[in-house]
């Protein structure tokens, strides 16, 4: 016997009919037929609940009956049955016009005609149950599908996602700066994010943008990015550009990732009182995600070692961004910023560098 024999003498099937003859009759044609899993009710109230905890491959319901008929039958088996392809074979004396179409509105597949015939009831159950075998198998199959192409979009979006990270560290090396900072304060990033309202998919857009807020300086000289001088005010000004050239490398994308991004790199420089740079923005001017991207990477390099720096303790970096709301950052950020400090420290301790 092969496996789509084997299936069809396993399925459940279920009988319903207040005519105890023809359920017996009809249980016994079943039986001698091949099918082992019968089972059979005489009450229609019943059938909704035996189906939801049997799910039943083949239903034979009759549809005069009392208290239920099986037009009202099938229209509670269409609730219960999900996305199940559920065979209801209708049985009935009367084989109207109007009897056919309204059951196969209500969702019969085959009609079987009383007295039953006992070649024409196997030869009818088995085609609906081969029917029935052949959809879940498509079923089963397009899920599959469906899980590997899932599985394939996921991966290639966990690859863009590195390859986004990968190139703000790129720009960070450039910078004597060490990668775990880009992967710190975009941390910092999503949690403040989430502290100023900002939903789920905003705040992960946050994490993985904030990374490229430096990608620009892969533009500037190495005379100029790795001066270990103070910068006169030619190179200074060269050196601002960074956040105009990341941004234009960032730009023309209809990602919404890259788009965030491309705001970040260039407005990340931008202070509250309107002094930062590249376009003198000021106060909610500056988009939130560049205001926030500013406290986090300023209060991560603060805290961090440098080849020109010793780190700063986490309570000076706190007072200096006290001293700088409302000048160089949004007062309310600042404020938000001393709720997630516990989060901040443990994510300095996990990323060191």
């Amino acid at each position: 016997m092969n496996n789509l024999e084997q299936n069809i003498f396993d399925a459940k099937l279920l009988i319903v009919d207040d005519n105890r003859a023809n359920v017996a009759l009809l249980e016994k044609l079943l039986r001698r037929g091949g099918y082992e899993q019968v089972d059979t009710v005489t009450d229609p109230r019943e059938v909704k609940a035996l189906y939801e905890a049997n799910r039943y491959d083949l239903i034979l319901l009759d549809i005069r009956m009392p208290h239920l008929d099986g037009f009202q039958v099938m229209a509670q088996l269409r609730e219960s049955k999900g996305d199940d392809y559920l065979s209801i074979l209708v049985l009935t004396a009367e084989l109207t016009s109007e009897t056919k179409l309204r059951s196969l509105q209500e969702g019969a597949r085959d009609f079987l005609s009383k007295p039953f015939d006992s070649v024409e009831v196997l030869a009818r159950v088995r085609n609906l149950l081969e029917v029935r075998m052949f959809h879940n198998g498509l079923r089963n199959q397009n899920r599959v599908l469906e899980e590997q192409v899932r599985q394939r979009t996921q991966e290639l979006e966990n690859t863009r996602l590195e390859i986004i990270r990968r190139l703000g560290r790129a720009a960070e090396y450039r910078d004597n700066e060490t990668g775990a900072h880009v992967i710190r304060m975009s941390k910092y990033c999503a949690l403040l994010g989430e502290q100023v309202g900002m939903d789920v998919k905003a705040c992960e857009l946050l994490l993985n943008a904030s990374p490229m807020h430096d990608i620009g300086k892969i533009g500037i000289p190495d005379r100029i990015l790795l001066k270990p001088g103070k910068l006169d005010a030619e190179e200074w000004a060269i050196m601002q550009t960074h956040a105009a050239i990341g941004a234009e490398m960032l730009s023309g994308h209809d990602s919404e990732l890259l788009q965030m991004a491309e705001v970040i790199a260039l407005t990340h420089h931008e202070k509250w009182d309107g002094t930062g740079y590249p376009r003198q923005l000021k106060g909610e001017d500056i988009p939130v995600v560049g205001r926030i991207t500013a406290v986090c990477d300023v209060f991560d390099a603060l805290t961090s070692v440098r080849p020109y720096k010793k780190a700063w303790s986490v309570a000076d970096a706190l007072a200096e961004l006290e001293k700088l709301r409302g000048s160089h950052f949004d007062p309310l950020l600042v404020d938000k910023f001393h709720n997630i400090v516990q989060d901040v420290l443990k994510i300095k301790e996990q990323f060191k560098d």
